[in-house]
């Protein structure tokens, strides 16, 4: 709707365009003066008599897109859709969560935070607490190579054996005990952590080594090397390490001033709502739908992709709270007490245009531990861009397995088949971002292939995996 023609003029009276000009001196039968000014005494009636905006001024002067053309729809403020994208989305879910409630009623049960089986996981408790014995050999034997007690190829070998045992232990311990899946899935996932931080100590402390047995040859080419980069390890900073919110080891770290409680106390209280958010949704929504489904594999092809989509706005809220919670709080929290300067945990990956860029973003910590460690060496070594990028991958993907198949007590390669799988992705994605410029279609692909189907797909293989192997052992 236009404006009321007197705004439109209060509005319009500063573009010079629009203001009645003067004609020269003669032009107008002798109505205006020398340059155009009028006489003093018909000065008044003039400015009278003469609006800002004339019906025959132009109202059309230049070429102008459409503020949601093509071309244009990125130059502008989304504020206000964005604005109303959040009323629409509150509006839709609270209809959810009453229709919900009416139907199923309150599902929350303690038995999801606390159970007596979890309680019962002492294997995998002790199992936990004994971990912090790897770093302790990992750095004894770092001490006997820095004092030359023991050769680099022994140490190496030390480092393998150390670091293999990490992952080996867990597991065996998880798999011997009938445990809770969550139990399972912390525990390997704080061993995945220790195994990582291990092996950049190892990596990092070789390469000091090496720098250092450089400097005394004088073979390093006159470049600046940081006395305080290459120091060797010691007890305070393999603790520090350890506990720090980062699997990249360097002796020191950039530090803040100080502690900020309150903030700390803020970021604590975010953590319980979020984390109890994403409890009622697990109890309240994902589990009546995977309990009330199919295996996506041998059911009803279209059954199959209603549960998924049914699913998928759920685990995608369950996501991306898991992702709030860790990334953001906890993480941050942790940075906070240990005074850890480098806060960057992740990126804006959910503008992410490839596949590439999201892998780049939403994980820094394990992005940079991945081309310090994986990537970069296996450039060194040789190997083509393209290797070096499935091999990281390849990794990736063996951990997600290991995280969720060892917990599951399943290996049928679900999660990594899904981390695979994003390798034909990341070139398709790549080559639309090529072709077309300025477009965000790999962003909407990525969406798609991960929030939309990726996710809910393997909830549901799991789901009925698991369900299949209890009916199994308990038959």
């Amino acid at each position: 709707m236009a404006p009321p023609p007197s705004v439109a003029a209060a509005h319009d009276c500063d573009d010079p365009s629009l203001r009645l000009r003067r004609a020269d001196g003669g032009s107008s039968g002798g109505s205006s003066g020398v340059h155009g000014e009028a006489r003093p005494q018909e000065q008044p009636q003039r400015q009278h008599e003469m609006p800002c905006y004339r019906a025959s001024a132009p109202a059309h002067r230049r070429v102008k897109e459409s503020p949601l053309s093509s071309d244009a729809i990125f130059r502008q403020s989304h504020a206000g859709l964005l604005n109303l994208c959040i009323v629409v989305l509150i509006a839709v879910n609270s209809r959810l969560i009453i229709e919900n409630l009416m139907k199923y009623g309150l599902l929350i049960r303690a038995g999801f935070w606390f159970s007596a089986r979890s309680l019962g996981d002492w294997p995998l408790l002790m199992c936990c607490l004994t971990l912090p014995i790897f770093p302790l050999a990992a750095l004894m034997t770092e001490k006997w190579a820095q004092r030359k007690l023991i050769r680099d190829h022994v140490s190496i070998l030390l480092h393998i054996i150390i670091t293999a045992t990490v992952l080996i232990y867990p597991v065996v311990v998880i798999l011997k005990c009938e445990s809770a899946v969550l139990s399972g899935f912390v525990l390997m996932f704080i061993a995945s952590i220790t195994w990582l931080k291990l092996v950049s100590f190892a990596h990092t402390n070789h390469d000091i080594r090496v720098l250092s047995q450089s400097i005394e040859k004088g073979a390093t080419h006159g470049s600046s090397i940081d006395e305080e980069t290459i120091k060797g390890p010691t007890t305070n900073s393999v603790v520090y390490f350890m506990l720090a919110p980062t699997l990249c080891y360097q002796p020191s770290y950039p530090r803040t001033a100080f502690v900020r409680k309150g903030w700390v106390a803020q970021q604590l209280i975010k953590c319980i709502v979020f984390t109890g958010l994403m409890g009622f949704i697990i109890e309240q929504y994902i589990n009546p739908i995977v309990q009330n489904s199919k295996h996506p594999l041998k059911g009803n092809f279209l059954d199959a992709i209603e549960r998924v989509l049914k699913l998928s706005v759920p685990t995608l809220y369950v996501w991306l709270c898991m992702f709030y919670c860790f990334f953001h709080l906890w993480l941050n929290i942790l940075a906070e007490l240990l005074r850890f300067g480098d806060r960057e945990f992740y990126k804006d990956w959910w503008n992410a245009r490839t596949v590439e860029e999201y892998w780049r973003m939403w994980n820094m910590p394990v992005h940079k531990w991945i081309v310090r460690h994986i990537y970069f060496p296996c450039i060194r070594n040789g190997l083509s861009k393209g290797c070096a990028i499935l091999i990281s991958f390849l990794v990736s993907a063996v951990f997600h397995e290991l995280c969720i198949a060892v917990p599951c007590h399943i290996f049928k390669l679900w999660a990594f088949s899904g981390i695979m799988f994003q390798i034909p992705l990341l070139f398709l994605t790549k080559y639309l971002q090529d072709k077309f410029k300025n477009t965000m279609a790999g962003n909407m692909i990525f969406w798609f292939f991960f929030s939309i189907v990726g996710q809910p797909m393997c909830v549901l293989l799991y789901y009925h995996d698991v369900m299949n192997r209890q009916a199994q052992t308990n038959g």
